[in-house]
């Protein structure tokens, strides 16, 4: 993978087997596009809910050519099971890449025509 990818825990401890996945996560992503620049990966633990324990949101931000891709942790996201919170950001981050991908090459082609 020679996507720069840097990976930070907040409010917990750092898990050897969480970075594996958020690498292999992140190495899926660079075949989707292989002209991601960065990828910052925050997993973090922000509070607990009386009624559901201890929540992991996780954030990423993509760069590629021309701006950023965000995905936020938030409430609405959180998950109890950090992998699980993991592969959503993570689904949530191809999804948004895939609507740049076809937004890029929509104006390519317009472009083109002109």
């Amino acid at each position: 993978m020679r996507l720069p990818l840097q990976v930070s825990f907040r409010n917990l401890h750092p898990s050897e087997f969480l970075e594996a996945k958020i690498r292999e996560k992140a190495a899926k992503l660079e075949k989707v596009f292989d002209g991601i620049t960065r990828c910052d990966v925050v997993v973090e633990r922000p509070h607990h809910d009386q009624r559901k324990g201890w929540m992991y949101h996780v954030r990423i931000e993509l760069t590629v050519p021309g701006g950023r891709i965000a995905v936020r942790g938030d409430d609405s996201h959180a998950h109890a099971d950090p992998r699980a919170a993991i592969r959503d950001a993570f689904d949530a981050a191809q999804r948004q890449l895939s609507d740049w991908i076809a937004r890029k090459r929509t104006v390519e082609v317009l472009e083109a025509a002109d």
